[in-house]
């Protein structure tokens, strides 16, 4: 039976966490510096053991006022920094747990600008192979970012996106835009058997683009992502995929 992985950004302070906990395979759990708390941490943490869901770390630009939305040109260092705490707290949570971190999937800003830009792309993959070469990196399908983990000898998710529009690219369309958003469930849920089924997606104005679909991405922000969470588990299980993590 064909699989996939279902994720979604947790402990940034949105409050569904535990029950959609229950309805993925893997949590992307922020550290505390884009949104959240350590206190919302250590919850998804727990939950995510109890549940069976692999952990990955969310890590993000410090830029709270603007959920990590806000374009941060940092140096070399500057960004390894910025990770290796991040990483590093997640990481000390897990083990206190009794838990184990899987994987990294950047978050907001700093994942776009390393979708596009290859030198950031770089010192993200080379800071994530030198803090735990097993981890594996999780990116938007296609994306540099994505290459360099190759390069650099990471294992890598490609990952695609349910409710967010794509450029001819295969990039997002960014979020200052009107139509960034799939606005209905049912062409979300369509998106998403496209994507797994069919290994391409549509685009804005016409046209598809490839896309390998390892993971998929559920925005988790609102009670609205359970039951957007269950429609897609409900299509995926009725055209005989199951969800299970990479």
């Amino acid at each position: 039976m064909p699989t996939v992985d279902l994720n979604a950004d947790l402990a940034e302070g949105c409050g569904a966490d535990i029950p959609l906990i229950g309805r993925i395979s893997s949590a992307n759990i922020a550290c505390a510096v884009h949104a959240g708390s350590i206190a919302d941490m250590k919850t998804a943490v727990q939950a995510a053991l109890r549940n069976g869901v692999r952990i990955g770390a969310h890590p993000g630009y410090p830029d709270r006022e603007n959920f990590g939305r806000s374009d941060m040109r940092l140096s070399r260092d500057d960004l390894a920094a910025c990770l290796n705490y991040q990483l590093g707290a997640l990481d000390a949570l897990c083990r206190a747990e009794g838990a184990v971190l899987s994987y990294v999937k950047p978050h907001g800003a700093m994942y776009n600008l390393a979708a596009r830009d290859r030198e950031t792309a770089a010192w993200i993959a080379d800071t994530v192979y030198r803090f735990n070469p097993a981890l594996k990196l999780m990116a938007l399908s296609g994306s540099l970012l994505l290459q360099a983990g190759v390069e650099r000898g990471l294992g890598v998710i490609s990952e695609v996106f349910a409710d967010r529009r794509y450029l001819p690219d295969g990039t997002l369309v960014p979020r200052s835009r009107a139509d960034a958003q799939v606005q209905s469930d049912d062409e979300a849920v369509a998106q998403v058997l496209q994507m797994v089924g069919k290994g391409c997606v549509n685009t804005v104005g016409g046209g598809t683009v490839a896309v390998q679909a390892d993971s998929i991405c559920l925005h988790g922000d609102g009670a609205h992502a359970l039951d957007f969470a269950d429609k897609i588990k409900a299509a995926l299980s009725a055209n005989g995929i199951s969800v299970r993590a990479v």
